[in-house]
């Protein structure tokens, strides 16, 4: 029964084949005129072309023959030896020489085929598979046109691989050999250039201060409104040759005005509260260590003219007084990324005062009545500080005091700096002020103070 149905479905099978050859001959006389001859050499190649036929060679033939459309080629570089010049290569002849055969009992179980196996291994052997079919074409271009060949692998593998040239070094060269200057050639003689060193910098710093208060006229508290001003100027210029001399030049000027409330003085409106105009230089010599034989020499005074409250009394003006100091001494210096210290101690000191302006009541400033000039002997201690607390806050303190043994003169200057950028800050300056070899005003001793809060301009270079 079974062979009787495999005959009748072969006897169909054949039947229905033998149909289809029918018709597609009679088709293809039908369209043989209608279909150019190069789309006619293609179908007579493959009369019924099927699925795989478009997959793997459709695109490949619209590069041969312009009467079909262009197909969008997915380039795999596995093919590589089909496309390039046809060389010999050894691996087509070893895959037609290679025995498939395996020796197997018969008892023995097969090993199982990979229809049966539970996943798909041709994703793991895609290139021994393109290799299989590149070596069959590559069989049967040998066979057929063997004048193709150009090359072979053997020549191929013989050329070396392109790489950057290296420089290979002898085991046996010399140390020596590698540092041995080379030999130029001559161009002349060198134009030698010598530059001194400056030991010579200078700097300065400025500032603008102001504060204001306002207040109308029926602020119910009463008061008046008020300003102050005050600005800074301080430049230098100092030599230090890194080994023994150094020598400090430093000018300041400061001038300070604010307004006078109507009770205490109705001929002004402003009034000069601070004015300093001081030049100073220091010579210094260094003994050793952080010590130094130093001569100095100050001269200090005001510019504008100041008066009594109410009245046209000039109580100072420019030279008037006029102080100037030169002294000889030690200096000690300390300075570093925080703190600039220098103290100055000299036991032989001379100070003298004048005052220039008949209307300046001569008295006030420790000078006989008539007298326009007071010289004094003694000694002198002066300290500046410049100490940065944090890089926001810097504090600059400058002490002076001298004896001539017989009356003490003495002044204390602080400035604490409030740097809120650049350019804007905040000052707090307090002014110490003692000297017993004045006139004393009645109801008060001979201590003196002149402080200051003010926001403004700042800036240092």
């Amino acid at each position: 029964m079974r062979i009787t149905c495999t005959l009748f479905l072969s006897i169909v099978f054949l039947s229905v084949l033998k149909a289809q050859e029918i018709n597609a001959a009679t088709s293809q006389e039908e369209t043989k005129t209608q279909v150019p001859e190069k789309i006619s050499f293609i179908i007579k190649k493959d009369t019924f072309p099927s699925l795989l036929y478009q997959k793997y060679f459709w695109a490949h033939d619209s590069l041969c023959h312009d009467s079909l459309p262009p197909l969008n080629l997915t380039l795999d570089a596995d093919y590589y030896r089909l496309f390039v010049p046809l060389a010999y290569y050894n691996a087509p002849i070893k895959q037609i020489s290679e025995m498939n055969w395996r020796f197997q009992l018969p008892d023995v179980v097969s090993y199982p085929i990979s229809e049966y196996l539970p996943f798909d291994i041709d994703k793991f052997n895609k290139t021994e598979r393109i290799n299989k079919v590149a070596n069959n074409v590559l069989i049967r271009l040998y066979v057929d046109c063997p004048d193709l060949v150009v090359n072979t692998e053997d020549h191929i593998m013989s050329r070396q691989v392109y790489r950057d040239e290296e420089v290979k070094m002898s085991p046996k060269t010399s140390v020596i050999e590698l540092f041995k200057p080379e030999t130029v050639a001559d161009v002349g003689e060198a134009n030698i250039l010598i530059r001194k060193p400056n030991f010579w910098y200078s700097g300065g710093n400025g500032s603008f201060q102001m504060t204001q208060n306002y207040l109308s006229k029926n602020w119910y508290k009463g008061g008046e409104s008020s300003n102050s001003m005050i600005g800074n100027l301080q430049l230098f210029a100092n030599y230090n040759d890194k080994e023994k001399l150094q020598i400090e030049n430093i000018f300041e000027i400061k001038i300070g005005v604010n307004t006078v409330p109507s009770k205490l003085d109705t001929m002004r409106i402003y009034r000069i509260n601070t004015d300093v105009f001081r030049l100073s230089s220091k010579i210094g010599w260094q003994a050793f260590s952080k010590w130094y034989y130093t001569v100095s020499g100050e001269f200090n005074t005001q510019i504008f003219h100041n008066y009594t409250a109410n009245t046209n009394d000039l109580i100072s003006s420019f030279i008037s007084p006029a102080n100037l100091t030169f002294s000889v001494g030690m200096d000690y210096k300390l300075k570093n990324k925080i703190v600039n210290l220098s103290v100055v101690v000299s036991p032989f000191s001379y100070n003298w005062r004048y005052i220039s302006n008949d209307k300046v009541n001569e008295k006030r400033f420790g000078l006989e009545e008539g007298r326009h000039s007071l010289n004094d002997f003694g000694s002198k201690l002066q300290t500046t500080l410049a100490w940065t607390i944090v890089p926001t806050v810097t504090l600059n303190s400058r002490l002076y005091y001298f004896t001539n043994y017989k009356k003490i003169e003495a002044e204390w200057e602080n400035t604490l700096n409030f740097m809120l950028n650049r350019y804007l800050s905040t000052k707090i300056f307090l002014h110490f002020r003692y000297d017993d070899g004045i006139q004393r005003m009645k109801d008060y001793n001979y201590f003196q103070l002149n402080e200051l809060l003010s926001f403004g301009l700042n800036y240092k270079w």
